[in-house]
């Protein structure tokens, strides 16, 4: 057979046919593509989605692929599963509804105020002889504080008696010059208008005596405020005077300034909002606590004391009074101290953390966890609050369970983990539920199905010994 010549690259036979037009792509195989390529666009894109948002179903469901679960029964879904699987869990933390009584305290600023504040002035003018306190002791009501120079006053309470010693007398003979004529009336031996005249003497003179008696009295007052008293209990303040200095009833400063310390009150001011709670308990014992400006240790333990009539139009408050016996004299007269009034107390209050309290568009509201490791939804109403729980009035129950931590990411019917529950199994639910009969029966299998991997071995190599067969004879 003879061979046959080999055809030039470049001979006219291999050029195209120039009659013959190009072969066009048909609309068919134009659609087909097309599709193909939408499916493949949108197969990405759902994968895409799948990977970044986990697909969950009402109660938490996710889809079997993404537990790893196979369509032929595995826990994941198919007959052989156990239905749904849940998806990830929210890990939060939990506290029980508790009874307690809360006591109702209302905090504010106060000022102490001294119930007395005495300026000791002289009531009579002299020479200041001597002082009898020092600075800042305390002293009695009675207590003599200064004594100022008496002899004056001694002169004059001498003229005074005597004065009044002679009238005295001089009233004395006119009683007994009296009595002769009203004598001598009887036995009509004198005029009536003597009697008259004498009788009126009488009264003259008795009235001078009276008056002789005022002066003696004025006299021995006088001397008796050259001794300065203290007019109240307290401590004395710095010295406003010295001795040799002429003091008098006009001194501004006096001689002594005291203060009562013991008992001493506090002013503060309350909300107008809180002044009917104090008006209805103004009778009852309402203990009142002063602490320092930090709040870290209580000064003294009084009681509330009164109310004021009115209501400051400009803070929208009213003053209030408590009352402390300052025993220890820790507070000090125009000093600020944080007052906490305990008006009363709410018995079997039911008490949760504040962290667990919401507030949302329809009102407050608490997630409530039920046993199958879920949450709802519950709306509530507050009442008095702590310094780190609140009291629910309604919409919660004692002993129920609420979430603290993590509520942020929860809804209604969100699944949640606690921090004390087991970790979860490959391809099971969180919250470390108990395995069902399905994935016992499906752990049950894992060793008969290991067990049949050695003897589908020979069967794969041949398959594979028959493949490179064909690709050598290629």
């Amino acid at each position: 057979m003879e061979p046959q010549s080999p055809v030039p690259p470049h001979s006219p036979e291999n050029d195209p046919d120039p009659a013959v037009p190009p072969r066009r792509v048909s609309r068919r195989a134009t659609f087909i593509g097309s599709l193909i390529a939408v499916l493949v666009v949108g197969a990405v894109g759902w994968l895409a989605w799948v990977l970044t948002h986990p697909a969950q179903t009402g109660d938490g469901a996710r889809p079997a692929a993404a537990a790893g679960g196979g369509p032929g029964g595995g826990p994941g879904g198919g007959p052989g599963g156990g239905g749904s699987l849940r998806g990830p869990a929210t890990t939060v933390g939990v506290a029980v509804a508790e009874r307690a009584d809360i006591p109702v305290v209302i905090e504010a600023l106060g000022t102490v105020v001294p119930q007395a504040t005495v300026h000791v002035r002289p009531q009579v003018s002299g020479v200041l002889q001597q002082l009898m306190f020092k600075e800042g002791q305390m002293v009695r009501k009675g207590d003599v504080l200064a004594q100022i120079d008496p002899r004056q006053f001694e002169m004059t309470l001498q003229q005074a008696v005597g004065q009044r010693m002679k009238d005295e007398a001089q009233l004395e003979a006119a009683r007994v010059t009296l009595a002769r004529f009203r004598t001598l009336l009887q036995q009509d031996s004198i005029a009536r208008q003597e009697v008259d005249t004498q009788a009126a003497l009488v009264k003259q003179l008795e009235g001078t005596v009276v008056s002789d008696k005022a002066n003696e009295g004025t006299a021995r007052l006088n001397l008796g405020y050259t001794r300065v008293v203290a007019p109240v209990a307290g401590r004395v303040g710095l010295r406003t005077v010295d001795v040799g200095n002429v003091v008098s009833t006009s001194d501004t400063n006096g001689v002594a300034l005291i203060t009562q310390l013991s008992p001493i009150d506090v002013v503060f001011a309350v909300p107008q909002d809180q002044a009917p709670d104090l008006q209805r308990n103004a009778g009852a014992f309402m203990e009142a606590n002063a602490l320092d400006r930090t709040r870290t240790s209580v000064l003294d333990t009084g009681v509330f004391a009164s109310l004021d009539n009115q209501v400051d139009t400009q803070t929208g408050t009213v003053r209030a009074k408590a009352r402390f016996n300052n025993a220890q004299g820790v507070l000090f007269p125009n000093q600020f101290v944080n007052v906490q009034l305990k008006v009363r107390t709410i018995r079997d209050a039911v008490m949760v953390p504040v962290a667990a309290l919401r507030q949302g568009s329809t009102g407050e509201y608490v997630f409530v966890l039920k046993e199958d490791r879920t949450v709802t939804l519950r709306p509530v109403r507050h009442g008095q609050t702590t310094v780190d729980k609140v009291q629910i009035t309604s919409g919660l129950q004692i002993g129920e369970r609420v979430i603290t931590e993590g509520a942020d990411r929860l809804r209604e019917g969100s699944r949640v983990v606690l921090p004390g529950d087991a970790p979860a199994g490959p391809g099971g639910p969180a919250g470390g539920r108990r395995r069902g009969p399905v994935d016992a029966a499906a752990a049950g299998a894992g060793p008969a199905a290991s067990g049949a991997a050695p003897a589908a071995g020979p069967r794969a190599n041949g398959a594979s010994g028959q493949r490179r067969r064909r690709a050598e004879a290629q």
